[in-house]
């Protein structure tokens, strides 16, 4: 399974420029944490863009899911970045992984890794489960579930 995750709600640039997470945005990510490891969620690796608020948002991860997963910032997950940095790398993985990026590259990664327009919007601050194809196709991921930051 791949686990996609939009960062939770972080405070903005003008009040502190390393955007930690709100007080809010923390509690919704830990409950959303909570119920995906609720859900069999174990991902060995959770990967992050760097951005405190990403870094913040996958430690609540960890912590819910997998306290023993590796904790590692890769390149591909900031907001600007083209999401076949990502897509290329997910073709053929068969771990479990935990991705933790920003808007708008996550909904463009997902809508790439589907490999077809979605009608529906990444769920702000929310996480979509992605299993490998049925057809055998490695480039091709399917949802299999979405939450959003209220469950």
């Amino acid at each position: 399974m791949i686990y996609l995750v939009h960062h939770g709600e972080a405070v903005p640039a003008d009040v502190d420029a390393q955007r930690p997470l709100t007080r809010a945005g923390l509690g919704a990510v830990e409950r959303l944490a909570r119920e995906t490891a609720r859900r069999g969620a174990a991902p060995v690796e959770v990967w992050h863009s760097g951005k405190l608020r990403a870094r913040q948002t996958g430690e609540a991860f960890r912590r819910a899911c997998n306290a023993r997963a590796a904790f590692t910032m890769v390149r591909g997950l900031r907001p600007a970045d083209p999401s076949d940095i990502l897509a290329d790398r997910l073709a053929g993985e068969t771990r479990d992984l935990l991705l933790v990026g920003h808007m708008p590259l996550i909904a463009r990664l997902l809508r790439r890794l589907l490999a077809r327009a979605d009608e529906r919007p990444f769920p702000p601050h929310g996480i979509v489960a992605l299993e490998p194809d049925p057809a055998g196709d490695v480039t091709r991921w399917r949802e299999s579930w979405r939450l959003g930051p209220d469950g």
